[in-house]
Formats: structure tokens, C-alpha cells, sequence
């Protein structure tokens, strides 16, 4: 537990309150993706084990094909962990806030409040089109605080998979606060991050 008073919008009053250490949200951040691959590799195997042999012989994918298979699975849980985890913060922390109406308040809710709560900081840069796109710009994202960016390495392309939890996060808080969105994230040098929303007329899961 950490004994450093809490950040804005913590509520040390709150008799349910609880903290965790920071240190231990990042290790979990660096688990979850290794984790989210050995889960989705052992299922395709063993969906792969258990095919009849009249699929072997009408052929399929190739390495390629199950590899991006795999790669989906991944995608998607860790998506859907962030989800849930985003949709609870939300419920929790926006409890004693009047309702938003306006998506770029909502928006600006993720940039401070969110990634404050997560990530122990704001986001450094906001752009909007102003018709339904908004780009987070995060100069120093903290999953990727440790990570080597040796040169002539494929340190961006390892980094990729460790934004998908974020985005379900952002995705998950996004939903609850009314605002159906697409969320999609990349990094092109260590260790920053770029998110960009894009609102949806429908409601997606």
C-alpha cells in the first residue's frame, strides 16, 4: 500500500476507499499482455488438437493465418479487460459529478481525471476536428516508462500490444459516460502514445 497521500479526485474520506501502490498497477500493466498471449496460444492449440481430421484434409491457414488469429484473440481480451476495468472506474469516480452532456467534456474527463487515476498523470496534448475525432497525445506514457528503446531494434512494434488494454480502458469509461466510441492507439518512438476517438452514432459492445 502506498503511504503517499492521494491524488485528485481521490476521496481519502471515502470509508470505502481503497489504494494500491502504483508500482504494483504497472507490473500488472507489463503481466497482461504476456499473460492475454499464453492464454489465447494455448487455446488455439488446443482447438487445433481437437479439429477432425476431415479439416486437415480440406487444408486451412497457413502459420501466418493462425498467428493472426492469435494475435486477435489477444487484441480483443485485453480490449475487453480494459472495458470492463474502465466502465468501473467510471461508475466509481464520476459517482458525486453532475452528468456531462457534452462529448468534449467527457473527453477532457479521460485527458485529466482518467489518466490521472490510472496513470499518475494528465495527458499532455488534446486535438479535435470537432466533428467526432479527438487525438490524445501522451508525450511520456507510463507503461512504457521502462521499456528499452535500443536502436535498430522492433522496441515500437513489442510496444503496440501494451496499448490495447489502455484503449478498452478509455473505451469502457467512455461508454459509461454515454459516449459510444472507437478507440485505437499507436506509438511511433518511446515512450509516447497517441489515441484517437472517434465517436460512433451506434452503440457498439
Amino acid at each position: 500500500m502506498s503511504f503517499e497521500p492521494p491524488l485528485p479526485p481521490f476521496n481519502a474520506s471515502d470509508p470505502h476507499a481503497t489504494f494500491l501502490n502504483s508500482t504494483c498497477l504497472d507490473l500488472l500493466l507489463i503481466e497482461l499482455v504476456p499473460l492475454a498471449h499464453r492464454l489465447s496460444q494455448q487455446l488455439a492449440e488446443t482447438a487445433t488438437t481437437t479439429a477432425s481430421p476431415h479439416d486437415a484434409l480440406r487444408g486451412g491457414g497457413g502459420v501466418d493465418d493462425e498467428e493472426d488469429e492469435v494475435r486477435e484473440a489477444v487484441f480483443y481480451r485485453l480490449d475487453m479487460l480494459g472495458y470492463r476495468v474502465g466502465h468501473g472506474l467510471v461508475e466509481r469516480f464520476s459517482r458525486d459529478r453532475p452528468r456531462m452532456n457534452d462529448t468534449l467534456d467527457v473527453i477532457k474527463f479521460v485527458c485529466k481525471d482518467l489518466w490521472t487515476i490510472v496513470f499518475r498523470k494528465q495527458i499532455d496534448n488534446l486535438k479535435t476536428n470537432h466533428r467526432g475525432v479527438y487525438v490524445l497525445t501522451d508525450n511520456s506514457f507510463r507503461p512504457f516508462s521502462r521499456m528499452s528503446a535500443e536502436t535498430g531494434g522492433n522496441a515500437v512494434a513489442r510496444a503496440q500490444p501494451f496499448l490495447w488494454f489502455p484503449c478498452g480502458i478509455v473505451r469502457g469509461a467512455l461508454a459509461n459516460m454515454g459516449v459510444n466510441a472507437s478507440v485505437q492507439a499507436e506509438t511511433t518512438e518511446l515512450p509516447s502514445a497517441t489515441f484517437k476517438i472517434e465517436t460512433l452514432s451506434k452503440p457498439v459492445a
